[in-house]
């Protein structure tokens, strides 16, 4: 990467000489700041303007004054959303998903009030100058539309006085997909101005919820997620950028600028205090949380481009085209679902539930039984492995402690000590035992789990979706009735379960320790997750009876009797 970018600048730099004598004569410009990949602590100067070509300059001039005498609103309406504009700043006051709800089984407001209240409200837009930021943002455009319009539509914001000339315009379809372009020319020259989403989201009301928030954005092949402890506000990356912009959990804003070669990104970070108790609020008693925002557009004069704001449906963000693609990238927003470093697994895992949910149950809790079901039987054969292994090294549990017995006089430094490990290996190789036998199972398991996991907290679909008692399975279990499943199953397996070469006290120990440690872990897990675990328990439960009653069963069984009764005498 750090090679691609010095041919970047090596070529960047080579152009501008080789023009330079054209660019002095046809486009004299004035001094203009690169933008840096590092956060800026201090706020930086404005971008230099360009002069604009003549059709923009007898669009856009300057001479006439254009603004509103009272502020108005307009709103624009299909079947996913509602937005409502202001003309105060051109900007959004409301977006709100139709086909989704909040917590109180409301319509679901993807603006951030209280946090827009103080830093700007979506399709503001950004300059480097804040003084200038301000009057932007603040000013009464006048508006090309009034009233409530029906997508497909366009509305156009327009301000000018003496100095400055802003055109903003803003068209919508029947997706979540709105195309934007955006201009400012002061005192006759273009000024690069970025349109933001500038503070987070509504669905966003925990301390959790805010820090699952990320600036995410792609350069070529490279997807990189910003938490907030790597955003400082005003750092600014600059393109080339296939998309950028702002995610939570389960909804993202990002931009998709036409121009990814001069494409800039600013990333937003700022704090509001919520209220430690949602329900009952109390402004004496809050908690200071971080904030993200993201602002993107050209450089180099208008910034024009789409914007997708909604759910991290993955079905929905395939079906958005992405532009300005280097190598190995993908043609879509996929990768705004972040699976994480498991997603070889879990992405199929979720496509195999959505699958389930789609042919065979329309319940996404009794998809997940389902495919635990077929998960838990297909690993049976590594749970016969896994017995197998145990019962051979029960039987040479008693040789393995007699060569111990004979090293023990022998410190861990001492040469001989290797003596011992070569008997216990030859031991081994001559009765056919795998040492990691019986671990393999577990290992091959728990990537699932992991996987499981990831993808639940990610998967919009599971948000708020229903099963039996439980309102969400992306919440906890309400009741905690399946973290006490898990611990009741963990438990009642552990003590069916033949456990070799353990002794009998260190066996009670565990049995009793490992269920409440996993039941403590799983009691404000996501109920998607506790569902698929204490299914998964039920099922080796089942498993275990039928396989304590087989011959393999019964032999491994005598064993630890019998070794039991020798340790009482």
């Amino acid at each position: 990467m750090e090679r691609r970018l010095l041919l970047v600048f090596a070529l960047t730099f080579l152009v501008i000489l080789a023009f330079q004598p054209l660019l002095k004569k046809y486009f004299p410009q004035s001094q203009a700041p690169a933008p840096q990949t590092q956060a800026q602590p201090q706020p930086q100067p404005q971008p230099a303007a360009q002069n604009p070509p003549a059709s923009a300059a007898q669009t856009l001039s300057t001479n006439a004054s254009k603004q509103a005498t009272a502020e108005a609103e307009t709103v624009i309406e299909n079947d996913l959303y509602r937005i409502t504009f202001t003309n105060r700043g051109g900007q959004v006051k409301s977006w709100i998903l139709k086909k989704y709800d909040d917590d109180q089984g409301k319509p679901l407001e993807l603006v951030n009030r209280a946090a827009s209240d103080r830093y700007g409200y979506p399709l503001s837009l950004w300059t480097w100058d804040e003084a200038q930021r301000n009057k932007l943002n603040s000013a009464l455009y006048v508006a090309s539309g009034s009233g409530t319009l029906t997508a497909p539509a366009e509305i156009t914001f327009e301000y000018a006085d003496p100095d400055m000339d802003v055109r903003k315009t803003f068209r919508f379809d029947h997706t979540y997909v709105v195309r934007v372009e955006t201009s400012i020319i002061v005192k006759g020259a273009y000024i690069a101005a970025l349109p933001m989403w500038p503070a987070g989201f509504g669905d966003e009301t925990s301390a959790a919820s805010y820090a699952a928030a990320t600036v995410t954005y792609q350069a070529n092949s490279d997807v990189e997620r910003l938490s907030t402890k790597k955003v400082s506000s005003g750092n600014t990356i600059k393109g080339p950028l296939n998309w950028g912009g702002l995610t939570d959990q389960y909804f993202a804003a990002v931009f998709l600028p036409d121009d990814a070669q001069n494409a800039v990104m600013v990333a937003l970070h700022n704090a509001i205090d919520i209220p430690k108790d949602l329900q009952k609020p109390n402004p004496q008693d809050t908690l200071k949380v971080d904030v993200l925002g993201a602002a993107m557009g050209n450089l180099k004069g208008p910034s024009v481009g789409r914007l997708f704001v909604g759910p991290k449906v993955l079905s929905v963000l395939e079906s958005v085209p992405v532009t300005g693609m280097g190598a190995n990238v993908d043609a879509d927003l996929r990768q705004l679902v972040d699976f994480g470093w498991l997603g070889v697994i879990s992405r199929p895992l979720f496509i195999w539930l959505r699958w389930t949910y789609q042919t065979m149950v329309h319940n996404w809790g009794w998809a997940i039984a389902i495919q635990t079901l077929i998960i838990n039987l297909a690993l049976l054969p590594l749970r016969i492995s896994q017995m197998k292994s145990a019962l051979k090294m029960q039987k040479v549990a008693p040789q393995i402690k007699s060569i111990q017995e004979k090293y023990k006089k022998y410190s861990m430094r001492d040469p001989r000590k290797q003596e011992m490990n070569q008997e216990v290996a030859a031991l081994y190789k001559q009765e056919g035992v795998n040492p990691v036998g019986g671990c393999l199972p577990l290992i091959i398991q728990m990537p699932f789990l992991f996987a499981y996991y990831r993808m639940l907290g990610v998967a919009i679909d599971l948000r708020h979706a229903p099963w039996l008692w439980i309102r969400d399975l992306s919440s906890p279990d309400p009741w905690h009735l399946l973290p006490i499943g898990i611990i009741i199953t963990m438990f009642l397996t552990q003590r069916m379960t033949p456990q070799a070469g353990m002794d009998p006290s260190q066996q009670k120990m565990m049995n009793f320790m490992m269920p409440v440690m996993l039941g403590v872990i799983s009691w404000n897990l996501a109920a998607g997750l506790c569902l698929y675990w204490s299914e998964g328990n039920l099922i080796a439960m089942a498993q275990q009876t039928v396989m304590n009653r087989t011959a393999l069963g019964r032999e491994m069984r005598e064993l630890m009797e019998k070794r039991a009764r020798k340790k009482d005498k």
